[in-house]
């Protein structure tokens, strides 16, 4: 078949890989002057299983009361007048309940393991470097409370097949002793050793590469306007060409991984995403002196930052600022990202020329996202990945193009639009009348 897909991200392009290799005619369109340019460009570069736990949880309502107003909050809600924020925020609170995510968990995990796997096989076939890291995510506790949290949910990740150990300070600071400095604020923390990090606009871009090597055509710099929609079916996708003229293109099935710009896209066909766009923030600095720098990536609980070593740079990023659609840089929260690293690691970096970038995760009430079948019958959606896309990416670029090809995917997972294995119910993705 000819197959489009919408967005060149890791979703995207991941989609493209698995679609070119199951035989496909795969043509990519992206906006922007070359893969991964958006959400994928700098984020925490951790592949985590272990972070399975969705933002949505019984802690999460009155958290996110304490936080309103703080510019510099991990997680900040700025109200506006607008529908779909507010209902996503009804959604949100309802999947804050016990039992919605133990489910959300499973299939998060379910997703992101099988994920996990696919990356490294698709790393040994291709050779791709990517200042890639396999040597664990460390999450440390400075609070007492929260790690005591902690306990039962590294349980129930354990108990649903992935690592995490719990730890005590003394280990946290074994496995990364660039930690002790703050040896004495740490009151826990949990390791999973399986877990990796890794720069994913490099491997992202030398995915693309090697896609485009094996027959798949990239356009970039192509603006998408609208899918055409002929009696129930998507006859063509019309875009707006480097030299500003407009074309469609038709193809016998399109893909949509835009991340938060699907919604707007698929409104108008009637497909409700119930996706929001996540502003997150990350940091990157030059590493001046290698031995005072974490080699392990780690997770901050109490600040909710990732920090990761990419070579010879720090990448630390973090916090989410639910505000429409605007990529406008918050001076209080980037300095509070710079601050914190500092404090954590004085002497390692060079804290006065930082680059501060900020990209918008497709974030679902649930964090589970939305891969699979729409009622269009030739329309597909591999979106809604949140903070998880590097996670996620290749399984789920390996998951649609069986789905497209007409194949069950191999993992337990409620896809969109397919029955699901078991008694799963759909997770977040029955929020979309796809």
């Amino acid at each position: 078949m000819k197959v489009i897909v919408l967005g060149a991200g890791i979703i995207g392009t991941a989609s493209a890989w698995f679609l070119n290799k199951a035989g496909h005619e795969v043509t990519v369109i992206d906006r922007q002057t070359g893969a991964a340019r958006e959400t994928s460009f700098a984020n925490g570069c951790q592949i985590s299983v272990s972070h399975a736990e969705p933002w949505a949880n019984p802690a999460a309502p009155m958290k996110i009361l304490k936080w309103l107003g703080k510019e510099d909050a991990p997680l900040l809600f700025r109200l506006r007048p607008e529908w779909q924020q507010w209902i996503w925020g009804l959604r949100f609170l309802r999947e804050c309940a016990p039992a919605r995510v133990a489910d959300n968990m499973r299939q998060i995990v379910a997703i992101a393991e099988y994920s996990r796997q696919t990356l490294q096989a698709v790393r040994a076939e291709t050779g791709i470097e990517y200042d890639q890291l396999t040597r664990g995510i460390l999450h440390f506790y400075t609070d007492h409370k929260e790690f005591e949290h902690s306990l039962e949910a590294a349980r129930l990740m354990r108990e649903l097949g992935c690592p995490r150990q719990s730890i005590g300070p003394e280990e946290v600071v074994k496995i990364e002793p660039a930690l002790s400095r703050i040896a004495g604020k740490i009151v826990g923390g949990d390791y999973t050793a399986t877990d990796e990090s890794g720069d994913v606009f490099k491997f992202t871009s030398g995915l693309a590469d090697r896609a485009g090597a094996a027959g798949a055509q990239f356009r970039f710099n192509t603006t998408i306007t609208r899918l055409l929609n002929d009696d129930g079916k998507i006859s063509g996708v019309e875009i707006i060409n480097p030299d500003g003229t407009y074309e469609v293109l038709h193809a016998d099935a399109f893909v949509v991984a835009m991340g938060s710009f699907s919604v707007p896209l698929l409104d108008p066909l009637g497909i409700r995403l119930m996706v929001y766009p996540g502003k997150g923030y990350s940091a990157t600095y030059t590493v001046t002196t290698p031995d005072a720098a974490p080699t392990v990536s780690l997770t901050d609980d109490g600040y909710k930052l990732v920090i990761s070593r990419l070579g010879n740079r720090l990448r630390v990023a973090g916090t989410a600022e639910m505000n429409g659609y605007g990529r406008d840089l918050n001076t209080t929260r980037c300095e509070a990202i710079t601050r914190r690293t500092r404090e954590l690691f004085p002497d390692a970096c060079d804290y006065d020329n930082p680059m501060y970038w900020a990209g918008l995760r497709p974030v679902t009430p649930s964090n589970v996202p939305y891969i699979g079948r729409t009622r269009f019958a030739n329309l597909f959606l591999n979106t809604g990945h949140g903070t998880l896309g590097w996670t996620m990416g290749c399984g789920s670029g390996r998951a649609i193009a069986d789905i497209v090809s007409g194949r069950r995917p191999e993992v337990d997972f409620a896809f969109t639009g397919m029955p699901a294995h078991g008694n799963v119910r759909s997770g977040g993705t029955s929020t979309a009348r796809a």
